[in-house]
């Protein structure tokens, strides 16, 4: 059973201030949340959490994170820009982008961070661009193929396909890249790679530590470069259905310091450390969109208008994925009416839940979203001119606070060349 972090007084409270629709984040429980993972990870001295900023780019949020001692990972120029504006600097920062134009590798540099190379043509391009290779380097790894791990301890399979990706470097091309940084002054390397997204299974993380620490360990073999950290990159994800099982970080974190005693520490490679770039982990449970009632509709299904849409959470209408929906104030009441929860856009996919049981809804109403709290309102956009909601956080003591306000017409005709 999922339980949303607000109640229904809490919430219209907060609406008589905020106007619905509204993300909101969980202070506590994000807060709660980097520090078990530091914590599943204590045993590596060196490891930091470089939290995708792609998923939840508001400076509040960054700042919050760290203070728990997080650094960030940025794929753009604003990404960085933002991350620098709320005071990450040097290593904090890793830059992993693809299709990467000149200035934004300028920029990296210029901030001191650790940049994360996804083609083995970017080796040259970024010494053309910035007249030298950074004395740390990472190189993105792609595997290849199909990626299976088979039938989990929580009877889940994880399976995607590398193969298909558009990132990163093949094995020879790990080598050749290696070889290449160090002959243009590189001293410190690191290994990078993303093999399977929202893996709800405690085994995925440990198999891919084992996948990178072998190349590690081969890659220094062949080519007598200094691996100082592997990047496990995200993939961890969190149940976004209430009958799935949630991972256990800790349990995560024994696994992958298994695989470290038995192939990095004979390898004399003990001093290897571990980052990770979690996004949806860190975050999502933690987010809420509050929508309201404002419509039903009787037609050939029972519909529920609502005064969010995609331009709020994007993720139903191009996925199909699946949000789990509380009716405040009807935590306990039976789910035994069939709704489809829609949105206003001009687009017959704008919709949060098809064919879901809910309890009967009333107009007026205040419906939670759940586990919008990563890419919820960063993938929001202004298709139909609807402009994007304002992002409050819950703060520990209870208290509210605005962190980014709703848009406004002005801001959708700001750029207008009239």
């Amino acid at each position: 059973m999922k339980t949303p972090f607000l109640t229904k007084a809490q919430a219209e409270d907060i609406a008589q201030r905020f106007p619905t629709p509204f993300h909101i984040y969980d202070e506590r429980g994000i807060r709660e949340n980097a520090r078990r993972l530091k914590a599943a990870f204590a045993w590596n001295p060196g490891f930091r959490e470089y939290f995708a900023v792609k998923a939840t780019p508001t400076p509040a949020i960054l700042k919050l994170l760290k203070e728990e001692g997080c650094g960030v990972d940025c794929s753009s120029l604003v990404e960085l820009m933002m991350s620098d504006r709320c005071g990450f600097s040097g290593g904090e920062i890793m830059f992993s982008s693809n299709e990467t134009p000149a200035e934004e590798f300028r920029l990296a540099a210029e901030l001191g961070a650790t940049i994360n190379l996804d083609d083995l043509t970017h080796v040259d391009f970024l010494k053309e661009t910035l007249g030298y290779i950074p004395k740390k380097i990472s190189c993105r790894y792609n595997p290849g193929g199909t990626f299976t791990l088979g039938e989990s301890k929580e009877g889940f399979q994880v399976m995607d396909n590398p193969g298909e990706a558009k990132y990163g470097l093949t094995r020879p091309q790990m080598t050749e890249a290696f070889r290449r940084l160090k002959e243009l002054g590189a001293e410190e390397f690191g290994i990078h790679a993303f093999l399977a997204s929202n893996t709800i299974s405690n085994d995925y993380y440990p198999a891919l530590a084992r996948i990178l620490f072998q190349t590690a360990v081969e890659l220094q073999q062949e080519t007598g470069c200094h691996i100082t950290f592997i990047n496990l990159s995200g993939g961890v994800g969190v149940p976004y259905r209430p009958e799935q099982p949630a991972n256990d970080i800790a349990v995560i974190g024994e696994g992958v310091r298994k695989a470290y005693e038995e192939i990095l520490v004979p390898a004399g490679m003990g001093d290897v450390s571990l980052c990770t770039e979690l996004g949806r982990f860190m975050l999502a449970p933690y987010g809420h969109l509050v929508t309201r009632v404002i419509h039903q509709k009787h037609t050939y299904k029972e519909y529920v208008g609502v005064d969010a849409c995609a331009s709020n959470l994007m993720r139903p209408a191009i996925y199909g994925a699946y949000h789990h929906i509380t009716v405040l104030g009807k935590e306990n009441a039976s789910c035994d009416h069939k709704y489809d929860v829609v949105g206003a856009l001009c687009e017959n996919s704008d919709k949060f839940a098809i064919d879901r049981m809910l309890p009967e809804i009333e107009i007026g109403d205040l419906l939670v979203i759940h586990d919008t709290g990563a890419h919820g309102h960063a993938m929001g956009y202004q298709y139909n001119g609807r402009l994007r909601s304002a992002e409050l956080l819950l703060k520990e003591d209870g208290s509210v606070e605005l962190i980014r306000r709703a848009e406004t017409p002005d801001d959708y005709f700001a750029t207008v060349v009239w």
